[in-house]
């Protein structure tokens, strides 16, 4: 690890290679009673890690895999947890049920595991299944399926516990986008993370990271965690400029982070907040927060979807629609618009209700009105943080 001295002492530096181990200083669930969701609020003590960041940025974790999830996997191979097995090209090793714990991906499958799993089968349909002309099928049995899956599947298996794991990649990092200041929170970092629950092939499935942080990460326990810069998700630098944010969900994350920062620096540009999720009574994430911050004027405006408040499900795009001849003139005087949270459908139904009311509002044709927001996107002010 590098160091760097500072007042002749040492200091470490933290990075992706060399997390920080950071305190969880709170672990709330934002959701009330009732709700289909989970949403927790996670705030980690950066105190004495040197580690800084800016709103936009994100914060990767490292997290452990669910125990259930690997005595199971252990069980099925009847494996013996203490047996070491070796985690590195430079020839590491750990207990085997660590291994599986802490350093391998096991919930998910990619095309590259499976085929290099038939070698050590004598299955025929795994075999089959890892053919070059099933390529439509292994791609349809990997989608959704874990390690556990595959050894149930296709046992029994005459590999050894090393000739596994040698199958699988390293633990990635999750990176979640950050919900603070840390000019409004000195030394902190907070987190608002959705937790990932769902049925799958007939067994119940787990985020990992989510679900570490919803069911086993008290206050007080300890997470490896770094900062992951984001460079093309940032506040305009002048504090005179107005900015829009679309943050449905847990896309409100960066926001909150952007409204902290803009109401420590006393800004003095217009912000305007469209938030949108189910059920306004349970899931209107941080409302009391940003209530207050509209009463001191640290928030211009706040507009909210909740999509089953009402028989015809009404989403943040209607709400922009609603909007739209006020939208497009504060985008006519300079205004910066954001959007955050899911690529597949959101932030694609958002770009197109922009393109609408651009074409409407401005009195342009379908082109211009595109060329006018690639013109914004150019320029920085049509910035996009999506997953």
């Amino acid at each position: 690890m590098q160091s760097t001295t500072v007042d002749n002492k040492v200091q470490p530096t933290f990075s992706r290679l060399h997390p920080f181990q950071a305190k969880v200083l709170k672990n709330v669930n934002l959701n009330g009673a009732g709700s289909n969701k989970e949403t927790r609020h996670i705030e980690l003590s950066l105190q004495g890690s040197g580690l800084s960041y800016v709103p936009g940025d994100a914060l990767g974790m490292i997290p452990e895999n669910d125990p259930e999830l690997v005595a199971a996997l252990l069980e099925e191979m009847n494996w013996d947890p203490e047996v070491p097995v070796i985690i590195s090209k430079q020839g590491d090793t750990l207990p085997l049920k660590e291994a599986l714990t802490t350093h391998f991906e096991i919930t998910l499958l990619t095309k590259k595991i499976v085929v290099q799993a038939a070698e050590l089968s004598e299955n025929e349909e795994l075999r089959k299944l890892a053919s070059e002309e099933n390529v439509n099928q292994l791609k349809e049995y990997i989608d959704g399926r874990d390690l556990l899956d595959l050894l149930r599947d296709f046992g029994p298996w005459k590999a050894s516990a090393q000739e596994i794991v040698s199958l699988l990649r390293k633990m990635p990092p999750r990176l979640y986008s950050i919900a603070s200041s840390l000019t409004a929170h000195p030394d902190e970092v907070h987190l608002t993370i959705g937790a990932v629950r769902y049925e799958s092939h007939g067994r119940a499935r787990k985020g990992v990271c989510s679900i570490l942080c919803a069911e086993r990460l008290p206050e007080g326990d300890t997470i490896p965690v770094f900062i992951q810069p984001n460079k093309h998700f940032r506040l305009p630098e002048s504090q005179d400029k107005d900015i829009i944010m679309v943050g449905p969900g847990t896309g409100i994350a960066p926001f909150r982070s952007f409204i902290q920062e803009r109401v420590a620096t006393n800004a003095a540009g217009r912000s305007w907040l469209f938030f949108g999720d189910q059920h306004s009574a349970t899931d209107f994430l941080y409302q009391d927060e940003f209530e207050q911050y509209q009463k001191d004027g640290g928030l211009t405006r706040v507009t909210t979807a909740f999509s089953r408040d009402t028989a015809q499900k009404v989403y943040v795009q209607h709400k922009m629609l609603e909007n739209s001849k006020e939208l497009f003139d504060w985008l006519e005087k300079g205004a910066y618009f954001y959007v955050c949270g899911d690529k597949q459908y959101m932030a694609k139904d958002v770009h197109n209700a922009l393109i609408d009311i651009i074409e409407k509002e401005g009195g342009m044709t379908r082109e211009a009105a595109e060329a006018y927001l690639n013109d914004l996107q150019e320029q920085g002010r049509y910035q996009r943080d999506v997953y």
